[in-house]
């Protein structure tokens, strides 16, 4: 089919949310992140898990269209650095695991703004790009919910939904297909692999490397690798 046999019978839908967005990120307390990265980083697991949440958080709060990121974590520490970024800090409910913080997390969004989009990011994405991500928010479609699988192409790093449609986060092993099976659109872009590159090994923490590490994890990976 090419553009001159389209025939449009009906209003053209709106286009996918561009402004406004909330953003919801998860955070373990660091003395649990990330516990696969110990091996690699010794002693300095906890400061990377920090450092990947605030190259998020920068990343996150300089794209374009995004309006608020909240960060769901209990860890005072890693609070105070996120909202000095300008992040704001919720709670998360004792007892939960990680969707039922991203689920906490949305209601908290909600109830801040009840009428933006809303998307769940992981805090793990230390060479974000700004313009990267926000490709990906604008290839929401206008109505339901949408999300981008990681690079090893099994879990997930971005759902989204628009105003008046749940989250409903079903994030973790094989979330891609769970989340597919759920309703949601497969966003399929080409480059924009720094907002699908999550890190849990030091061989993920290699290939975001290669992409371009943020002012936080860059310094820690130099000198991690120098020792």
């Amino acid at each position: 089919m090419t553009q001159d046999t389209v025939r449009l019978s009906g209003p053209v839908a709106p286009a996918a949310p561009t402004a406004g967005w909330s953003l919801v990120l998860p955070l373990k307390p660091l003395a649990l992140a990330k516990s696969r990265l110990a091996p690699y980083a010794g002693a300095h697991r906890a400061d990377l898990a920090l450092s990947f949440a605030l190259d998020t958080v920068t990343a996150a709060l300089a794209t374009p269209g995004v309006s608020r990121v909240l960060v769901v974590t209990t860890d005072a520490t890693a609070g105070a650095r996120l909202a000095a970024l300008g992040a704001v800090v919720v709670a998360d409910e004792p007892g939960g695991g990680l969707n039922e913080a991203l689920a906490h997390g949305a209601s908290a969004a909600l109830a801040l703004a009840p009428r933006a989009p809303l998307a769940a990011l992981s805090a793990d994405l230390p060479a974000l790009r700004p313009a990267e991500l926000a490709r990906v928010l604008g290839a929401v479609p206008p109505h339901g919910r949408a999300f981008l699988p990681d690079s090893p192409g099994l879990g997930t790093t971005l759902l989204a939904c628009t105003p008046g449609r749940p989250l409903a986060p079903a994030f973790g092993d094989g979330s891609r297909a769970r989340h597919a099976a759920g309703g949601a659109l497969e966003l399929r872009l080409a480059d924009v692999e720094s907002v699908r590159r999550d890190v849990d090994t030091g061989t993920d923490l290699g290939e975001a490397a290669a992409l371009g590490l943020g002012p936080h994890t860059g310094p820690l990976f130099a000198r991690l690798a120098r020792s």
